[in-house]
């Protein structure tokens, strides 16, 4: 016997009626997908520069890096004056 495979890009969830239809993400907006953190936004922004400018630290190391950026960062909100 063998499995099936499943695509976890492409689950999908049956409906009471029977139909399949594709799982959404809860979110503000109407497309489905989530609202990007302020953290998540500053990674993306930022990592792909830090790697480029410390091309010999594997990715663990650059994310580390840029982790602590973040921490000083004044994008971060726990940073920001209350």
């Amino acid at each position: 016997m063998t499995r099936a495979k499943t695509d976890t890009k492409a689950t999908k969830a049956a409906t009471s009626s029977g139909k399949v239809t594709k799982r959404t993400t809860k979110g503000t907006g109407s497309t489905g997908t989530k609202k990007v953190s302020p953290y998540n936004k500053f990674m993306k922004n930022n990592l792909a520069q830090f790697k480029k400018d410390n091309p010999t630290l594997s990715h663990k190391q650059a994310f580390a890096g840029v982790a602590e950026l973040w921490n000083k960062s004044k994008e971060n909100p726990k940073n920001k004056a209350a």
